[in-house]
């Protein structure tokens, strides 16, 4: 790169990382106030408020990047003009197009960072954040259980505890179930522990029996155990529990959906598409945003007062290009053929930051004639 390449690209770097430090910190403390009244009043710890609040943390950078990037772009642009900094280089004979290779090497730097995020550390935190929250949940449920007293889970559900021992042990268990239209089933046990599994707790009962009784001909058929397991699955509703999140996902898997898949995630075809080719035309963004700032900008001339007007028509640009993005989403999710639209947005934001930019290099008694 030109010293000039350099010079403009490092102000851009700079003011990028400001503006993103700024709108992170807005977009984190919002899902934080949010994260704290959920995890603190189920009784959680600050340090599980913190973990959790680091792991929105990509997934917040992520969304902020594209328009940190306008932003700086925007603001380096005009101080340079009204610094004459760029009108000394127009002057020198670089054209729009020659002083628009700076930015156009920044966005390339803010895709890089967006696809590393959208395909790597999302997803992770994601991920991440899925097994915390089953891993809480079950620990909630266990707090919910209270000796001494007949609780009802759900209908049709009697559960009782004589004792709950410091060691975690349930002593003296009873458990009827009303649900089933054949019989109805009752287990009790000397002691009973819970235990974590995939979907929900499970619930280890030692030294007990299970009484079946049918419906039909009164018949009783009582089977005595020495420990046997029950899972609480269809007990006890864990939120999230069982259920793969699109978003914590793999991309390949994603862009080639499978059948188990799509049953684990509880998706369609178009859902899993329409996440996975966002996850590379999202990214795209972060090259046309400062394109379209840059190029807006360099239609204005100097002048002390900035460069409102153009200001305003980038701003303007930016939320077209973002209706575009918005309504392409929408039309994904409608049809698995669709994903191709995902692209639209992106690539018009670049068609129309190059033909502004070609509109630029013409003269300026050539423009206000054709205007």
């Amino acid at each position: 790169m030109s010293r000039f390449d350099r010079y403009l690209l490092s102000q851009l770097l700079q003011l990028f990382g400001f503006f993103s430090l700024v709108l992170v910190a807005v977009y984190w403390v919002n899902r934080a106030v949010g994260l704290f009244d959920q995890l603190i009043g189920d009784g959680q710890s600050a340090l599980v408020f913190l973990e959790f609040s680091l792991l929105t943390l990509p997934n917040a950078i992520r969304l902020v990047l594209p328009v940190s990037a306008f932003a700086a772009t925007v603001y380096v642009v005009n101080r340079l003009m009204q610094e004459s900094e760029l009108v000394v280089m127009q002057a020198t004979g670089f054209s729009a197009l020659r002083l628009a290779r700076p930015v156009l090497y920044f966005g390339v730097c803010v895709m890089a960072m967006q696809l590393v995020l959208a395909n790597v550390l999302v997803p992770a935190s994601q991920r991440a954040m899925s097994a915390r929250s089953a891993e809480i949940s079950q620990n909630v449920t266990a707090r919910f259980l209270n000796a001494g007293q007949f609780m009802h889970p759900m209908k049709g559900i009697t559960l009782y505890i004589r004792e709950i021992s410091p060691t975690g042990e349930l002593l003296d268990l009873f458990l009827s179930d009303e649900r089933g239209a054949d019989a109805r089933v009752i287990h009790t046990a000397r002691k009973a522990f819970l235990v974590r599994g995939d979907a929900a707790p499970k619930l280890v009962m030692v030294e007990g029996s299970t009484q079946s009784l049918a419906r039909a001909d009164g018949r009783m058929s009582i089977t005595r155990f020495a420990d046997f397991t029950l899972d609480l699955a269809g007990l006890v509703k864990v939120p999230g529990g069982g259920e793969v999140s699109l978003n914590a996902l793999p991309t390949p898997a994603l862009l080639r959906p499978q059948a188990a898949v799509m049953a684990a995630a509880g998706a369609t075809e178009a859902q899993m598409r329409e996440e996975g080719h966002s996850r590379l035309a999202g990214p795209l963004l972060a090259v046309a945003s400062p394109l379209l700032g840059f190029a807006a900008l360099m239609l204005g001339s100097f002048s002390r007062f900035g460069l409102w007007r153009q200001m305003a028509v980038a701003v303007g640009l930016l939320i077209g290009v973002q209706l575009v993005w918005t309504w392409a989403g929408s039309a994904a999710l409608k049809s698995a053929a669709a994903w191709p639209v995902l692209y639209l947005a992106p690539g018009l934001g670049m068609l129309v930051a190059g033909g502004l930019l070609l509109w630029a290099q013409r003269p300026r008694r050539l423009r206000g004639a054709l205007a």
